[in-house]
């Protein structure tokens, strides 16, 4: 297998920028979940409404993937390398079930995807310069505050449509499971200010924000 140098690895991260933002990414190749449910009869309403709400996701994933790309990128230590590269893969998934879910309610991407990743690549980066112990503590907190927020759009998703929930769903278990993994790699816990303050006030204008645009 051929070591990677890195220039090589700041190319593969372009590619994956691109993809991310003007393609979709293989991912793993894990089937759609819910693609075996009926389409949901949903009204105009309820339809826009559950269309934002995968936006939202979608961004978030974008966002994810800007963050975890970063990491990689800056990341001292090759497991923790590896750890970040793998869990951006399985992210990746996510970015197509969003783009599904989009496609069949009708609604586009956020305008803004180019700005969300390049903000989470540069905080990713840092958290990366700043030592894989820090690293991981963060992916480890984020996708924390992401298993709340997916538990707020499972209450709010129409009732009738199981397959955007069950998109959500696997969504979620695969963010704990990446949390997880993240703080047993060594992550530490991130000061209580990052953690109940300035996270989930950028958290709340990239959703607002990408619920609209």
């Amino acid at each position: 297998m051929r070591h990677l140098t890195p220039i090589d690895r700041l190319l593969c991260g372009a590619d994956n920028a691109l993809r991310t933002l003007f393609a979709t990414p293989a991912g793993t190749g894990r089937p759609l979940p819910g693609a075996d449910l009926p389409e949901a009869e949903l009204s105009d309403a309820e339809r826009a409404h559950a269309g934002r709400l995968m936006r939202v996701n979608h961004a978030g994933e974008v966002s994810a993937q800007g963050l975890y790309q970063g990491q990689a990128l800056t990341a001292r230590n090759a497991v923790v390398r590896e750890n970040m590269e793998r869990s951006a893969e399985e992210e990746n998934d996510h970015l197509r079930w969003c783009q599904a879910r989009m496609d069949a309610l009708g609604a586009h991407r956020s305008y803004l995807n180019p700005l969300w990743y390049a903000g989470s690549f540069t905080l990713g980066a840092i958290a990366g310069l700043a030592g894989d112990r820090w690293s991981l503590g963060f992916v480890g907190e984020t996708e924390r505050q992401v298993e709340h927020h997916l538990d707020e759009h499972l209450d709010t998703l129409p009732e009738a449509d199981a397959r955007s929930r069950a998109v959500l769903a696997q969504m979620r278990e695969d963010e704990i499971h990446h949390g997880a993994k993240a703080m047993d790699l060594g992550g530490a816990e991130l000061p209580w200010v990052v953690r109940k303050v300035v996270m989930p006030a950028v958290s709340k204008v990239m959703t607002r924000t990408a619920y609209w645009l």
